[in-house]
């Protein structure tokens, strides 16, 4: 009997769970929305809908929605919030009309945009909540880091369509030796290139792995404390870094990406006993205004 009763107290349960996530829709407010294969506009655009189409949320994620979208390689796609009204079903609506898209005869070579390439800028969409919304695409980032070795700084990056990017940074950082007295503070700034491997695109969030190289130019000072207080001494030097990582991106927060990459710098030891460690870890965030 109790094993009967705890059974119709679940069935009971999981319908009522099952009935709150199938009451929420997104009804369309706007012209034609966009339905991506991923919640990210960088990922390719599977379908489209008109304005009064009533979307049944599978999941609610924040800014996107997940809605069930035959079309697409798995069976589901994704909207942007700002694309229409995020709320509960009305039992009087009339039935959803999805406008799926229409088969087009194949364009010419020179502006077909293979599946595997993110959607134009113009047809990607805005973050919510801004007066004077601009497209999200992950061009163009700014922000700071901060790493091992007492080293922090700024960092700027950039990325293409072809998954290549470039990456500048200003950093500082501080040493101190067991063998010699003293303490050397170095300025450097690193140019360097990156290319993403692939993209890897979630429910929550998109991970993007990426390699990369860049040149180090470096201005050392070391600095002597009394008693053997004398003038600093400079000196500059070139070297290089290599550096792998990842760059995570936030589906609810899609203009911020955080980074963590491990590297190996090699630089000229310009005074004895201050000798940089060779591998490093870093965490940078960029917030991208392009």
């Amino acid at each position: 009997m109790i094993r009967c009763a705890s059974a119709v107290v679940l069935a009971l349960a999981l319908s009522a769970t099952l009935a709150r996530a199938q009451d929420t829709v997104l009804t369309v407010s706007v012209p034609s929305a966009d339905v991506y294969q991923g919640a990210t506009n960088v990922t390719p655009v599977v379908g489209h809908v008109s304005s009064g189409t009533v979307l049944p949320v599978l999941r609610d994620l924040g800014s996107w929605v997940k809605v069930a979208w035959p079309d697409a390689p798995d069976g589901v796609g994704y909207v942007h919030v700002t694309m229409g009204r995020v709320g509960p079903a009305d039992g009087n609506a009339p039935a959803p009309k999805i406008s799926r898209r229409a088969p087009v005869a194949p364009a010419p070579p020179a502006t077909t945009i293979p599946p595997t390439q993110p959607a134009p800028a113009a047809d990607r969409v805005a973050p919510r909540g801004q007066p004077n919304p601009r497209p999200i695409s992950h061009i163009l980032g700014v922000g700071g880091l901060v790493g091992s070795m007492n080293n922090f700084g700024a960092t700027a990056r950039a990325w293409r369509k072809n998954h290549l990017g470039i990456q500048l940074s200003f950093t500082r950082d501080a040493m101190t030796s067991d063998v010699a007295p003293g303490r050397v503070t170095a300025l450097q700034v690193e140019p360097g290139v990156m290319y993403a491997l692939f993209d890897r695109v979630s429910d929550y969030v998109w991970l993007r792995p990426y390699v990369g190289s860049a040149l180090t130019f470096r201005h050392q000072t070391l600095n002597l404390a009394a008693p053997l207080a004398l003038e600093p001494a400079s000196d500059n030097g070139t070297g290089f870094r290599v550096f792998g990582g990842t760059e995570l991106t936030y589906a609810g927060m899609t203009q911020f990406g955080l980074s963590v990459d491990l590297g190996y710098r090699h630089v000229p030891t310009a005074f004895p006993g201050f000798d940089p460690k060779p591998l490093s870890v870093s965490i940078a965030g960029h917030w991208y205004i392009r």
